[in-house]
């Protein structure tokens, strides 16, 4: 094969290879793109407290990605199951990024603050992990906090002994260092798919 006809070879094979490359490349720095919840009106200033009475706000946690529940301690089924989740899918994500997990923190927020003492909630979180914060607050604050971040909520029929359910929205946010919506967590699911969306949005 003469020089010319190397060349042009050369030349052919460079074509299709470079674009090849540069679509690989592209695929393992491809965004996530735009976050499903981006400019929803969901998150804002609050002031509760946390397990030992202290004062929390929203504005404490301003360069950390959230992960934020609404429930409560006394709930028999749902919250737990899904607050179980929500931890397993971040100590999931902790083990493969523990860089990235050490930016994010858990959050639980209480609507049962009748019953949902500073100590309630702190045997509660302690029940899933050390770094899921609760917090809870007067009627007044959680009202608040829960209308800041959509969150629906009523108490239910009191039973004789004293004892009642709350009814309540089922979401976890995971919001971003500015404090803005970024996605819902699936907690519904499952905690590998709570750890994949995660995966996806912190960085």
């Amino acid at each position: 094969m003469n020089r010319r006809a190397m060349s042009t070879v050369r030349a052919r094979f460079l074509s299709l290879c470079i674009p090849l490359v540069l679509f690989a490349a592209g695929c393992d720095t491809a965004p996530a793109g735009e976050p499903p919840l981006a400019g929803a009106a969901i998150g804002g200033p609050f002031e509760l407290v946390d397990s030992a009475g202290k004062t929390v706000r929203w504005s404490d946690f301003d360069g950390k990605y959230r992960m934020i529940y609404f429930g409560y301690a006394y709930c028999p089924d749902v919250c737990p199951l899904d607050v179980q989740r929500m931890m397993q899918g971040y100590e999931r994500f902790k083990q493969a990024e523990p860089a990235l997990a050490a930016q994010v923190q858990p959050l639980f927020v209480t609507i049962d603050p009748e019953r949902d003492t500073p100590a309630v909630v702190g045997e509660f979180t302690a029940a899933f992990s050390d770094e899921l914060v609760g917090l809870t607050g007067s009627p007044e604050q959680v009202a608040a906090a829960a209308k800041a971040f959509a969150v629906y909520y009523q108490k239910g029929e009191v039973s004789e002994a004293g004892g009642y359910m709350m009814d309540h929205s089922r979401n976890a946010y995971l919001m971003g260092r500015d404090g803005a919506p970024i996605a819902l967590l699936p907690v519904e699911k499952s905690a590998d798919e709570v750890a994949a969306e995660l995966e996806r949005w912190v960085s």
